[in-house]
C-alpha cells in the first residue's frame, strides 16, 4: 500500500513532488500562515543536521514535549530524518511524569515548547543522566541550559553542506522494522508502558486509511488532537505526510469551533468528549434546531467527521447522523498504530466501529476479547518483555476490549474486560454503556457508574450546570440562596431533577442496570486533576479512589 521505506523518505519525496504547494497552515500573531512542502522539508533537514552535529546517532531517543504547533511537527520529522526515535510525553503531564518517560526511554536530547514546559524539565534535570541538550521553541525562554529553536535551526543550516551525505545515508539505512517512536500509554491503570512503533507500523496504518478514504485535491484537515498521542499523530499528521495533503493546526482544543469557521475544512478527527460538549452547548429541545446549528458549525465542506479514542455514545452518534453529518467512528489502540477498524464513507453501519482496514485481521476470542493482527501491531513495550508477552501472542494483539463481529465484518465494542462490573448477585454490567445513556441527557455532562461486588449500581454525576439550572426553573423549582456549584450539589431541587433524568435515561435497561443512588459533583473530571487521560478517556481507578468515601456512604444509607 506504500512504496516508502520510512517516514523520512515519505517526507522527502512528497516535498520533491509538491514543492511550492501548501503542506501546513498554522496561526501566528492572529493570522494563518502557510508553510510550503519545500520549506517544510528544509526546516526538518536543518533540525536533523543540528541533531547530528550535537552527536545524536541512529536509534538514539529524543524527547519532544509540547503542545501542537508547527515546530513540534518539524522537530519530529527532524528526529526521524536523523534516524533517531521520538519520545513524546503529553504536554499536560507533571514534571515527575515527564521524568518517568524520559528516564525510562534514556532520552539523549529534548525539545520543549514553552517556558512552562522547560520548567518541568529543570525540576528533574538532575535525575536524567542521559540528557545532554535541550532546545526550546519559544525564544524568550532560552537560556544557558536551553538553546532557542531558531538558533538550533541556524546551526543545522550551517552544517548541512557537510552533513547532506550523512543524512542521505541515514535515510537509506532506515527500514520498515526500525523504531520510529516510543509512545507511552495513557496509564488508565498502573504506570504507563512505552509502546514501540516502527516506521512500518505507522506507514502501513496511514497508507491503509488512505486506501479506503483517499484524499482529494483541495482537501484540508483541521488538526487539534494532541500530536503526542498516536490518534492525532497518525490520522492527522502522518496521513497527510503519506498522502500529500494539507494539515491546518487548530490554535488549541478550546478554539476548534472558531477555527472550523475560519478554515472550513473537509476532515476533522475528534474524541467523543468533543461531541458531548458541543451538543451540550448547542442542543435544543427541537431536533431540527440542533441539526441546523451543528451543520453550521462544521461547515459546508465537511465530508469526514472521525471519532475514536473512546466509545462514542449511541445517542451522540444518532444526533450527528440525524443532522446529516458524516460521522464515521473507528477503533484502535496505541499498540496498533492506532487504527484497527473504522466506518467508511461508502460502507458504514450505525453504532459500530466499522470494518478492518486492508491488511488488518480482527477476530473475537472465546471470552469475547477483541484480537488484531497485521503490520500495524507494535513489536512490544520498551524495556518490558513481560508486558509484551501478555499483550502480543502469536502475532495477535490482545486489546483488552470486549466486542462482537457481525456477518459483514462490522465490529462493535461492548466494553473493557477490566471495566466489567460483577454485582453481588452475579449479574454483569458494562459501565460505558450505562454512562453513554446518561451523558446523552442535556443536563448530564459526565457520569461514572460503579458497583463492583455490590447489590445495586451507584454513580458519580457531573451536571451541565447551565442546562440543569434551566431545567430546574422549567420545573417551577428554586435554588435561591445557592451561590456556587458546591452549594447546588446538595440542594434538593438539583437532586430531584437529576434523579428524574437518570430514571428517564435508563428506562429501557434491565433492573440490575438501573442506577439507584448517585453523588452530584460540582466540577468536571479533568486531565489536570489526573482523572482523565490526554485522549480524554476516564481514569476510572483514579476517580473511584478519589470519591471512595462518598460512594461507600451511598451503600451505608
Amino acid at each position: 500500500m506504500t512504496s516508502f521505506r520510512n517516514l523520512a523518505e515519505a517526507h522527502r519525496r512528497q516535498a520533491e513532488q509538491l514543492g511550492p504547494q501548501v503542506a501546513v497552515r498554522f496561526k501566528r500573531d492572529g493570522r494563518y500562515q502557510d508553510l510550503s512542502w519545500s520549506d517544510y522539508r528544509a526546516d526538518a533537514l536543518a533540525c536533523a543536521a543540528a541533531l547530528v552535529e550535537a552527536g545524536i546517532k541512529p536509534g538514539d531517543r529524543v524527547g519532544l514535549l509540547g503542545e501542537n504547533r508547527v515546530e513540534w511537527m518539524l522537530a519530529d520529522l527532524g528526529i526521524l530524518t536523523a534516524g533517531a526515535v521520538t519520545v513524546s510525553p503529553h504536554s499536560s503531564l507533571s514534571a515527575r511524569q515527564v521524568h518517568f518517560q524520559l528516564r525510562d526511554a534514556g532520552a539523549r536530547f529534548l525539545f520543549v515548547s514553552t517556558a512552562a514546559q522547560l520548567d518541568k524539565v529543570r525540576q528533574v534535570r538532575g535525575e536524567l543522566p542521559t540528557l545532554e541538550g535541550v532546545v526550546v521553541f519559544d525564544a524568550s525562554a532560552a537560556g544557558d541550559d536551553a538553546a532557542s529553536w531558531d538558533d538550533f535551526l541556524r546551526r543545522g543550516r550551517q552544517a548541512m553542506p557537510r552533513l547532506a551525505d550523512e543524512l542521505a545515508g541515514r535515510e537509506a539505512a532506515l527500514g520498515l522494522d526500525d523504531l520510529a517512536t516510543i509512545m507511552y500509554t495513557s496509564g488508565t491503570t498502573g504506570d504507563p508502558k512505552g509502546v514501540m512503533l516502527t516506521h512500518g507500523n505507522i506507514l502501513s496504518n496511514a497508507a491503509a486509511c488512505l486506501v479506503v478514504e483517499p484524499l482529494r485535491p483541495g482537501d484540508v484537515n483541521l488538526a487539534w488532537l494532541p500530536l503526542s498521542h498516536i490518534y492525532g499523530r497518525t490520522v492527522d499528521f502522518y496521513e497527510r505526510l503519506v498522502g500529500g495533503g494539507t494539515i491546518c493546526l487548530a490554535e488549541s482544543a478550546e478554539t476548534v469551533v472558531a477555527n472550523l469557521a475560519e478554515v472550513q475544512p473537509t476532515h476533522l478527527s475528534c474524541v467523543p468528549r468533543f461531541y458531548e460538549k458541543l451538543l451540550a452547548a448547542v442542543g435544543s429541545p427541537d431536533p431540527a434546531v440542533t441539526a441546523a446549528k451543528l451543520r453550521a458549525i462544521f461547515g459546508p465542506r465537511m465530508r469526514f467527521l472521525g471519532s475514536g479514542g473512546a466509545p462514542l455514545p449511541a445517542a451522540i452518534e444518532k444526533t450527528l447522523r440525524d443532522a446529516g453529518l458524516p460521522i464515521l467512528p473507528g477503533y484502535g489502540l496505541t499498540e496498533s498504530s492506532p487504527v484497527i477498524t473504522f466506518n467508511l464513507s461508502g460502507r458504514n453501519r450505525p453504532y459500530t466501529v466499522g470494518v478492518a482496514l486492508p491488511g488488518v485481521e480482527v477476530k473475537i476470542a472465546p471470552d469475547g476479547e477483541v484480537l488484531s493482527r497485521g503490520p500495524h501491531i507494535m513489536p512490544g513495550y520498551w524495556n518490558n518483555p513481560e508486558a509484551t508477552a501478555v499483550a502480543v501472542r502469536d502475532g495477535w494483539l490482545y486489546t483488552g476490549d470486549l466486542g462482537t463481529l457481525d456477518a459483514d465484518g462490522f465490529l462493535s465494542i461492548t466494553g473493557r474486560k477490566k471495566e466489567l462490573l460483577v454485582l453481588s448477585n452475579g449479574k454483569k454490567v458494562v459501565p460505558p454503556h450505562i454512562e453513554g445513556l446518561l451523558v446523552a441527557d442535556e443536563c448530564i455532562d459526565q457520569a461514572v457508574v460503579c458497583g463492583e461486588g455490590k447489590h445495586y449500581l451507584t454513580a458519580l454525576i457531573v451536571p451541565n450546570w447551565d442546562n440543569l439550572r434551566r431545567a430546574i426553573a422549567d420545573c417551577g423549582l428554586s435554588t435561591e440562596g445557592c451561590d456556587s456549584e458546591d452549594d447546588l450539589c446538595r440542594h434538593p431541587a438539583v437532586r430531584e431533577v437529576v434523579r428524574k433524568r437518570v430514571v428517564q435515561r435508563l428506562a429501557d435497561v434491565a433492573g440490575y442496570e438501573q442506577v439507584k443512588k448517585f453523588v452530584v459533583l460540582p466540577r468536571p473530571f479533568t486531565v489536570a486533576a489526573d482523572e482523565m487521560t490526554v485522549s480524554l478517556k476516564l481514569r476510572r481507578n483514579v476517580v473511584l479512589a478519589k470519591y471512595q468515601g462518598e460512594l461507600d456512604e451511598l451503600y451505608r444509607e
